[in-house]
């Protein structure tokens, strides 16, 4: 009876070790971001570790706020993989999918699934005493759904420094361009500072960034901008 107890709890051991060190392996976190010219756009990420250098990744953007609204209630999803090619440095290739109106019709067609595909790179840096992201998203039409097409080039650098584990600033650079077909132009050009807040026990941060913007047209979204980023580890 004592050597089967016995057993019973090292098999028990094993399994909820086992178990421990798959969970150890994923990873989500929430971004409830809102801008000038997006709106609300939470986004939500995840990823699971298939080697020390290596994670699969996954990612939603909920673009339906604010002027997402116009787009057919546009969405993104994607996957890709991750490379930690530093301690500090890692490097992320994913491809995006996205639906509603915006690049199929600009729209003015219906809502599609399909609407468009976004191949796209995350650069992260990470240090002791540094901070930064490189994103770069490139936005084409999947489906012809009306009488144009759009597509867009997304892209933003930021970089800061580490005052303490809680507070870090630096600045932040960020340039929408595209249009439909034939009319492409930049739509914004954002630079500012930003100022961050993390959390000590790394379940989530807070950040503000804002400043000027560099296109004359539309003034009411260019002449100055703001992004505020609400971070939450799960």
């Amino acid at each position: 009876m004592k050597k089967i107890t016995l057993l019973a709890f090292i098999m028990l051991s094993i399994s909820l070790s086992f178990s421990q060190e798959e969970e150890s392996k994923t990873s989500f976190s929430a971004t409830l971001v809102s801008d000038t010219f997006f709106g609300f756009a939470p986004l939500v990420t995840g990823s699971y570790s298939l080697n020390e250098k290596t994670d699969f990744t996954i990612y939603g953007i909920f673009w339906s706020g604010g002027t997402g609204a116009g787009w057919g209630n546009w969405a993104e999803f994607g996957a890709g993989v991750n490379f930690n090619v530093s301690d500090a440095i890692n490097i992320n290739p994913q491809l995006g999918f996205t639906k509603g109106n915006l690049l199929s019709s600009f729209t003015s067609g219906a809502s599609v699934f399909g609407d468009g595909i976004v191949p796209n790179l995350v650069v992260g840096l990470d240090s002791e005493s540094m901070e930064g992201e490189l994103y770069f998203g490139y936005y084409l039409p999947l489906r012809s759904e009306g009488p144009t097409t759009a597509s867009y080039i997304h892209y933003w650098l930021n970089i800061g420094y580490k005052f303490s584990d809680f507070i870090s600033a630096g600045g932040h650079f960020e340039h929408l361009y595209g249009g439909p077909e034939s009319g492409e132009e930049d739509v914004y050009q954002w630079f500012g500072p930003y100022i961050q807040f993390t959390d000590l026990k790394g379940r989530g941060f807070l950040r503000l960034a804002g400043g000027v913007g560099f296109v004359d047209e539309n003034p009411g979204i260019n002449n100055s901008f703001y992004k505020l980023s609400f971070g939450i580890n799960l």
